[in-house]
């Protein structure tokens, strides 16, 4: 690939998609963009010029997709809501690709996630697996990057537990908090993605960040970081997910849900991989922790409303 191809990158203007566009630009390559909220705020000004991800119009799709030689997805929903479903966006993908194909779409660099499984009983890792199988059958040259948690300014998750951790005297954490996580940077996510697809080669490769906690010692250190006094206890799973959804009710929205706390405690968002990311959890927190949870991150404002 060379700084004069085009690339087309799903989601640019929102989380993951904006660090991969920013990295793209700044190598010199020309980005373009599938949104689902094309008339959104570009952070790019006009260089990045938007079309919508259409997966209703598969040959709008492919001309949308016309002249690129690598398409860096990023699209996947986190829960379901109404038609949007876990099925939805595999056979949504599945457009996209074959969409990518018409097209003439060289390389596919694909963000999933640590541990996917089509045997998982959690549709969101077993999706994820079906996804990364239909790239791989798809005959294009693939990158399949399996990032841990992901973590930066705009994350929803860390930023929700500060939020939540700066206005409750109490934060629930399911069971005993003993399952690992390992957090790894949205901009270590985006390094990876574009330098693997310059290389040219077909990679499968986790992206892990460089420290492990368990979820108890990760809430412990927010709470520290954002200066909160709230009393940390241990609740079961279901009554967690209980006073979840008390609180969605009072932020209306999707606070967290019973697959994320599953795939939580049974530590699929580790990696057996040695960690190749770069950013500290740690130390992005020293650097942040006082914005951290100043405001809520809203999943349904992003992605539904």
């Amino acid at each position: 690939m060379n700084n004069a191809d085009l690339n087309v990158v799903t989601g640019a203007f929102g989380y993951t998609g904006k660090y991969i566009a920013r990295k793209l630009l700044s190598n010199g390559h020309e980005v373009r963009t599938l949104t689902g909220h094309p008339g959104r705020a570009s952070p790019f000004g006009d260089q990045v010029k938007a079309y919508p991800l259409d997966f209703d119009n598969p040959d709008a799709l492919a001309q949308n997709l016309s002249g690129a030689t690598t398409l860096y997805n990023t699209y996947w929903v986190r829960f379901p809501r109404g038609a949007v479903t876990f099925e939805a966006a595999v056979a949504n993908t599945k457009t996209l690709v074959n969409a990518a194909i018409q097209a003439g779409v060289q390389r596919i660099v694909h963000i999933s996630i640590t541990n996917p499984s089509p045997d998982s009983p959690l549709a969101y890792f077993k999706g994820k697996a079906l996804v990364e199988d239909a790239i791989i059958g798809s005959g294009l040259a693939y990158n399949i990057i399996r990032p841990t948690l992901i973590f930066g300014a705009e994350d929803v998750l860390i930023n929700n537990i500060a939020w939540f951790l700066r206005r409750f005297p109490f934060f629930p954490v399911p069971g005993k908090g003993d399952y690992p996580v390992q957090p790894v940077h949205v901009e270590d996510v985006a390094e990876m993605a574009v330098g693997v697809a310059e290389r040219g080669e077909n990679t499968i490769q986790d992206c892990v960040g460089p420290e492990t906690y368990t979820y108890k010692q990760l809430v412990r250190l927010i709470a520290g970081r954002v200066g909160s006094r709230a009393k940390i206890v241990h609740l079961p799973p279901g009554l967690a997910l209980f006073l979840s959804q008390l609180a969605g009710y009072l932020v209306r929205d999707v606070v967290l849900t019973r697959a994320e706390i599953d795939g939580l405690m049974a530590g699929l968002l580790v990696s057996g991989d040695p960690p190749n990311g770069r950013l500290s959890l740690g130390r992005w927190l020293e650097e942040n922790g006082g914005a951290l949870g100043r405001r809520y991150a809203s999943e349904m404002d992003r992605h539904y409303r």
